[in-house]
């Protein structure tokens, strides 16, 4: 699929809000607003499944295959490595037992033993437990009709959310999968169809969804309003389609420094907090002061993920590339 620049650029500014979230928080700051990263996140990869699937189309099993090479090695890793620090005592609060390791390694959604909170051993994976929702069921689709696939799976997420405002679920896997928040892969889905058929709004809408949607974000971090899907989610949409207006329109260029962080999005995500406790606690150990210690700790999350994006990521799905090629050639 051929890059588009401002869906790049998304990603690389939801990752650092995330990053910048996580660092305020642990130098005694307030950004959570940040944790709207995540939903951007969403909307954005309802819209990329959406538009690959239409241009490179693809069997299920294929399409898990490509999904799990992508998300799940990194995570894995990340994953065992706190692991290994619960063993080693690293981690103080953290209890560990298998079931929840094994879960959190299979995406199942489970309460964690440390905090009774659905939360797998590496926290944010949580999102990624979302992800593989959306992959399996966006997978199952694909053996549908084209037309079908969209409604199907809008019907599909749309009655789990019904069932979950009309039941209080206490398993922790209905209690995650009927969230609202998986809508938002439903809403990149359609800005993907819409994209396909070159319905963008004009230039001016485009830029004032821009605008709506950061004024929306800047109100509630101002004023440090609660926020939820409801009042997130919208905004997001609203950014990713104005994003994707002012694409259509080529006004969008291609930047090294924003590319490169919208193509190390996931390890950035990933890796961040690793960097951002342990210069938090040196900063604290050492009376560095706060602003500071936030500013580093943003610097070192980044890097720390661009770095795991360099060795370990890029290497991988360039493997990837190459073994596709490989078939290509021998087909």
């Amino acid at each position: 699929m051929k890059t588009i620049h401002g869906i790049q650029y998304l990603r690389a500014a939801a990752a650092l809000a995330v990053v910048i979230f996580h660092a305020a928080e642990k130098t005694g700051h307030h950004f959570a607003i940040g944790a709207a990263g995540v939903d951007v996140f969403f909307v954005i990869s309802g819209f990329i499944m959406w538009v690959i699937s239409d241009r490179r189309p693809v069997t299920p099993v294929r399409f898990m295959v490509d999904r799990t090479r992508r998300i799940v090695p990194i995570y894995w890793l990340a994953t065992m490595v706190m692991v290994a620090g619960g063993i080693a005592g690293l981690f103080p609060n953290m209890v560990l037992s298998a079931e929840h390791a094994l879960a959190s390694l299979f995406f199942m959604p489970m309460r964690s033993p440390s905090s009774g909170e659905i939360w797998p051993v590496l926290v944010l994976g949580w999102t990624l437990n979302f992800e593989m929702l959306f992959y399996a069921v966006f997978a199952v689709s694909l053996l549908l009709p084209r037309n079908w696939r969209l409604p199907s799976i809008a019907a599909l997420f749309l009655l789990l959310v019904l069932a979950g405002s009309v039941t209080s679920f206490d398993n922790a896997l209905m209690r995650t999968y009927t969230r609202p928040v998986i809508l938002e892969f439903v809403a990149g889905m359609v800005i993907g169809e819409l994209w396909l058929k070159g319905r963008v709004p004009p230039h001016v809408a485009g830029v004032t969804l821009i605008a709506c949607s950061f004024g929306g974000f800047a109100l509630i971090g101002l004023l440090r309003l609660p926020f939820d899907e409801f009042t997130i989610g919208p905004l997001a949409v609203m950014l990713v389609v104005g994003v994707l207006s002012v694409e259509a329109r080529g006004h969008i260029r291609s930047l090294p420094l924003p590319n490169l962080l919208g193509d190390a999005s996931y390890s950035v995500y990933i890796w961040h907090t690793f960097a951002i406790s342990v210069v938090a606690k040196a900063a604290s150990m050492a009376g560095i002061d706060a602003w500071i210690a936030m500013a580093i700790s943003v610097l070192s999350g980044t890097a720390i993920g661009i770095a795991g994006y360099a060795m370990l990521e890029r290497p991988l799905l360039y493997r990837k590339r190459m073994q596709q090629a490989a078939q290509s050639l021998a087909g």
